[in-house]
């Protein structure tokens, strides 16, 4: 199921960047956002006042402030840098490489944050990936000439701002029902992007049928279908794991990309994505020797406690 479950998300949360291609070409980034989130909230809001009511009880304001916090981290933070990267010039390939990154700095911080420690076959995965990553992205990366150099921290905030919500959701002690961290996170993600597009004079939706396609697209697949995802394999699975299969998503957009575009796939994509596959399964499977060392110690542990609690006995005796 695990393994399913990972396949469907690598599908979905790349489908987020054809999505954001199909509507490209017939609206800004924001009347994007905007649409994009809109009507999902109203469906959500709708379904928590009538089939899901129950999953509200017992959550204190506290717990619905938690998720509207991750939220913004997590979707208006992250889309948000990732659109105004690419708007000031920054490739996508140069994007993703810098999103890549991330399970790198998950794995680093999982252990001092939530105590998920990362066994070294793991951080050899996590390297590889990077690697898988970086052999994608390359060629595109090189073509953002005459960019402003601070451009490039941009995509690097978005990266730390998904993490963040990451480690916030895993640190979080009551369990919220995914219909309603769903639900305060589209919300809090409306509120931001409609008010950035009505300020900005953006909020009025083209009337090209490609927009439309590009908003049903984004929220059945990228929204419900990835995002909705990453955060039931995070509670099944852990960090490291989850995080780890971000290193397919450059590799699996640009067959996207080719399948529905026509864009090249070459030599150089299919190496890296077989790479990427390699860093994916040779972290899941340090997982299982990581768990073996820890029963060692923890048996040696046990172990030495028992003896000296059988010596301090034969001592008072």
């Amino acid at each position: 199921m695990n393994f399913l479950l990972s396949i469907a998300f690598v599908l979905c949360w790349s489908s987020g960047f054809i999505g954001a291609k199909l509507g490209a070409g017939s609206a800004s980034a924001v009347t994007i956002l905007m649409w994009r989130f809109l009507p999902l909230a109203v469906l959500l809001i709708a379904v928590a006042a009538t089939a899901a009511r129950t999953s509200w009880r017992g959550l204190a304001v506290r717990d619905v402030a938690r998720q509207a916090v991750i939220g913004v981290l997590s979707q208006s933070g992250y889309l948000l840098t990732v659109y105004y990267a690419i708007q000031l010039g920054v490739s996508s390939g140069t994007t993703a490489l810098i999103d890549g990154v991330q399970p790198l700095v998950a794995g680093a911080l999982a252990g001092p944050l939530l105590r998920q420690y990362v066994s070294r076959k793991q951080w050899l995965g996590l390297c590889l990936g990077v690697s898988g990553v970086a052999i994608v992205t390359t060629a595109d990366a090189s073509t953002g000439a005459g960019v402003a150099w601070w451009a490039y921290l941009i995509p690097f905030l978005g990266m730390f701002s998904l993490v963040a919500a990451t480690f916030l959701e895993s640190r979080s002690r009551t369990p919220v029902a995914p219909t309603v961290s769903m639900t305060v996170h589209c919300v809090t993600s409306t509120v931001i992007f409609t008010a950035l597009a009505v300020s900005t004079g953006a909020a009025e939706p083209p009337a090209e049928p490609s927009f439309w396609v590009a908003i049903a697209w984004l929220v059945a697949l990228s929204t419900f279908g990835g995002y909705g995802l990453y955060w039931l394999i995070l509670k099944r699975s852990g960090v490291t794991k989850v995080n780890t299969l971000m290193f397919l998503m450059a590799p699996v957009t640009a067959v996207w990309g080719a399948i529905m575009f026509g864009e090249a796939f070459g030599l150089q994509t299919a190496l890296g994505l077989a790479v990427s596959l390699a860093a994916v399964v040779l972290v899941h499977r340090g997982d299982t020797s990581s768990a073996r060392v820890c029963a060692r110690d923890t048996a040696g542990t046990g172990a030495r406690a028992g003896a000296r609690t059988s010596g301090t006995a034969e001592y008072d005796v």
